[in-house]
C-alpha cells in the first residue's frame, strides 16, 4: 500500500512554512487522536501517519530529502535494509550525500576522520621588511600527527577495527512510541570505528602538542592586514584526518618617519624660515634607504607638497612603485638674538603686508569686513 504525500496528508502546500505546518499538525492530531476516537484502528492509523509526517516536514534537513527523494528517502529506516544491524541507509545516506560536505562526513560514518582546525597567528613587521619583503621562519605551538601511531591513534600503528555497536554506520536507532530515533553512536562518537588498543602516547587521538618550526616568504608591498595561507600547516587531524591551514595575519608598525596610504608614501619635512622664503634645496630620506633631492621654490608655505615618482611603496606583484609626497613643515626660528630681532624687526617695517603675505593679509580683509557687516 502506498504512502499518502506528508504535504497532502497535513493539507498545506509544498511551499507551506514552519508555523503553518504546525499548525495543520495541531488541527489533524486533534482530529485523530486515540483518545477522541477510541476503539478505532482507522484514525489511530491515520494519528500515527499524522505524526510521521510532521516529524520529516518539521526538520530542515529531512525535508530537504524528502523534497528530493520522497518516501524512498524513508524506507529503509524502518528495519531490515541494507547496512548493518537495524538497517541504516535511506534517509542517513542521502543526508551525507546532501550535506557531507558542511559536516565532514561525506559517505557516511566508516572511515571517517576529523579535518584538523585551521589556526591564526599575528606577525607584526616593519614598513621597510613590507617594502622589501623577507623571509623568516616562525614557531607554532599546534598539533601534529603521532609519530608513534602514524596518526590511526592505535597502538603501533594497527587499523581501527568497526564499531559493534553501530555496525560501522557511525549511527544507532531507538525506538520511541510510533518513532523511530536515530543518533549518534555514542561508542565511536559517529566514525564507525573503535580502538581496541590506544596508542600510549596519543592516548588513541592521533595526534600529539608540540612546536612546529615555519619557513614564511613576505612578498614586496604587503599592506596592513595582508592574509598570508599555509595550506595543510594548521592542526592535524584526529585519526588521520587531514591537517587544517595555517593563516598569517600581518601587522605593519608605525613608522617614525614615513606614513603610507595605499602604495604612497607621506613624509613631512620641516624647512627652515630662510629656507622656505629665499628656496634652495635640501635631502630627503626615502623608503628604499636612498636620499632624494628637492627643490624649495621661494616662498614656500606649510602644508606645500613636493611629488617624488617611483620613490614611493612596492607594489604586490608587480615592478612598479608608488610615489612619495613631501610636505612642507616651515619652521619659525627660536631663541633669536638681539641682533636677529632688529633685523626682523627692520624686515617688518619695510615690509608690504598685501605683496608678501598675501595670506593673512586677505583673511584679515575679510575679518574687517564681517565686522563692518554686524554694524550695519
Amino acid at each position: 500500500m502506498s504512502k499518502q504525500d506528508f504535504y497532502e496528508l497535513l493539507g498545506v502546500s509544498k511551499d507551506a512554512g514552519d508555523s503553518e505546518i504546525k499548525s495543520a499538525y495541531r488541527k489533524a492530531a486533534m482530529k485523530y487522536h486515540p483518545d477522541r476516537n477510541p476503539d478505532d484502528e482507522e484514525a489511530a492509523q491515520k494519528f500515527r501517519e499524522v505524526n510521521e509526517a510532521y516529524e520529516v516536514l518539521k526538520d530542515e534537513q529531512k525535508r530537504a530529502a524528502y523534497d528530493r527523494y520522497g518516501h524512498a528517502a524513508f524506507d529503509q529506516m524502518a528495519g531490515g535494509g541494507p547496512g548493518g544491524p537495524g538497517g541504516f541507509g535511506g534517509f542517513a545516506d542521502i543526508f551525507d550525500e546532501m550535506f557531507g560536505d558542511f559536516t565532514g562526513r561525506r559517505g557516511g560514518g566508516a572511515g571517517m576522520s576529523n579535518r584538523g582546525s585551521d589556526l591564526r597567528y599575528n606577525m607584526d613587521i616593519t614598513l621597510e621588511e613590507a617594502f622589501e619583503g623577507r623571509k623568516t621562519t616562525i614557531r607554532v605551538p599546534t598539533s601534529v600527527s603521532c609519530e608513534s601511531c602514524n596518526g590511526s591513534g592505535a597502538e603501533g600503528g594497527q587499523a581501527p577495527v568497526t564499531c559493534g555497536s553501530c555496525g560501522g554506520a557511525g549511527r544507532v536507532r531507538a525506538q520511541q512510541g510510533f518513532f523511530t530515533i536515530e543518533r549518534t553512536c555514542p561508542t565511536c562518537h559517529g566514525s564507525g570505528h573503535v580502538i581496541k588498543d590506544p596508542c600510549k602516547k596519543c592516548g588513541g587521538s592521533g595526534r600529539t602538542h608540540q612546536e612546529k618550526t615555519l619557513s614564511v616568504t613576505i612578498p614586496e608591498g604587503v599592506e596592513d592586514g595582508t592574509r598570508i595561507r599555509l595550506s595543510g600547516e594548521g592542526e592535524a587531524g584526529t585519526r588521520g584526518g587531514p591537517p587544517g591551514d595555517l593563516y598569517i595575519f600581518l601587522s605593519i608598525q608605525p613608522h617614525h618617519l614615513f606614513h603610507r596610504e595605499g602604495a604612497d608614501i607621506f613624509c613631512r619635512v620641516p624647512i627652515p624660515m630662510t629656507t622656505a622664503t629665499l628656496g634652495g634645496s635640501l635631502e630627503v630620506p626615502s623608503v628604499d634607504g636612498t636620499r632624494a633631492r628637492i627643490t624649495i621654490p621661494s616662498g614656500t608655505q606649510s602644508g606645500d607638497q613636493f611629488r617624488l615618482r617611483g620613490k614611493g611603496m612596492s607594489m604586490l606583484r608587480s615592478e612598479n612603485r608608488g610615489d612619495m609626497f613631501v610636505e612642507a613643515q616651515v619652521e619659525i626660528p627660536v631663541n633669536l638674538t638681539d641682533k636677529q630681532k632688529e633685523l626682523l624687526e627692520e624686515f617688518q617695517s619695510q615690509a608690504n603686508e598685501e605683496k608678501q603675505n598675501p595670506a593673512s593679509s586677505g583673511f584679515f580683509n575679510k575679518v574687517k569686513e564681517f565686522w563692518e557687516d554686524l554694524k550695519e
